[in-house]
């Protein structure tokens, strides 16, 4: 089988990139200009890589030849680079995933799975999140993702491809970069107790996020290309739990050995309060199950980080 990985320099490409290579029987295209991924990502992971940017439709033509599944993962993920450029997220992650979408459609790709973000429910006091709860996006982020997801349906119903979306709650795990002021929390928590420096957060800490490990990310997006139910879907995809910036931070003293208390600075905007998924509809429509539970997932995370980061 053959499958293409847009964005699988990035932090959960390559994992989905490794798990699908890891299949002798599968061949895997990675397509990436690396403004965000790294190369050092796919060391020992057998692809083929296309370096080429998903804007460029010569470059994304190329790369779906043949292909049989789409993962989409290529996209600026932050809410905080959103609200500072709007127009390159904008470009990016709704321009570049329709140039994706059509060339998958001209090449008859049978199954398109959009990686989606929870992001795109906003503020919504109602917990958990699920999916028929009206979307409220608080960022371009968001407006981009919510957008990706129009287009989907728009291409199941109109052009009658196979197509799924899957929304992520608050992912982490090794190969998550933790050098940008952009970066997601647990890695920038985690370099700067590594490295002295004591961690910063953005409101009170009490907003809660429903973590959700690397590998039942990867798991999720396997079912969602095999799954006959999910054809057409957008579904949740997360652990169906949630902790706070503070237990986080508790977690993470004790693993690591260290004890602070964190700088506190207004809350941004944008930023959602709290976040938590139900996973009933995925569980339903494709057996998904989280397998790796949050202290498991941490711990291999601060190992990772420890060794390489």
């Amino acid at each position: 089988m053959r499958y293409l990985v847009t964005g699988g320099g990035g932090f959960i490409g390559s994992h989905l990139a490794a798990r699908l290579a890891a299949d002798p029987n599968n061949e895997v295209v990675v397509l990436d200009n690396f403004s965000t991924g790294n190369r050092s990502n796919l060391n020992g992971i057998k692809v083929t890589l296309i370096e080429g940017d998903i804007r460029d439709r010569t470059v994304v033509e190329r790369a779906v030849q043949g292909v049989d599944t789409v993962f989409h993962q290529a996209a600026l993920c932050s809410v905080a680079r959103s609200m500072e450029d709007p127009l390159t997220t904008h470009d990016v992650n709704i321009t570049g995933m329709l140039v994706v979408l059509e060339a998958c459609r001209q090449a008859k790709v049978r199954r398109f799975v959009f990686a989606s973000s929870s992001s795109v429910y906003g503020d919504s006091e109602v917990l958990p999140k699920h999916e028929k709860l009206q979307t409220a996006p608080m960022s371009p982020y968001a407006v981009s993702k919510l957008t990706g997801e129009h287009y989907c349906q728009l291409y199941s119903t109109s052009f009658g491809m196979e197509t799924v979306a899957l929304r992520y709650f608050n992912v982490f795990g090794p190969r998550q970069y933790p050098n940008s002021e952009y970066a997601a929390v647990i890695p920038r928590f985690v370099s700067a107790i590594k490295h002295g420096r004591i961690p910063e957060i953005y409101g009170d800490g009490s907003q809660t996020r429903d973590f959700t490990y690397v590998e039942d990310i990867v798991q999720a997006n396997i079912a969602a290309s095999t799954s006959k139910d999910a054809a057409g879907q957008i579904m949740n995809i997360a652990c169906g739990n949630r902790w706070s910036l503070l237990d986080l931070l508790g977690h993470l003293k004790t693993l690591m050995k260290a004890e602070f208390s964190p700088i506190l600075h207004p809350w941004r905007v944008g930023d959602v309060r709290h976040s938590q998924a139900s996973i009933e509809k995925a569980r339903t429509l494709m057996n998904f199950s989280p397998g790796v539970n949050f202290d498991d997932g941490l711990r291999e995370t601060v190992a990772w980080y420890q060794q390489t980061a």
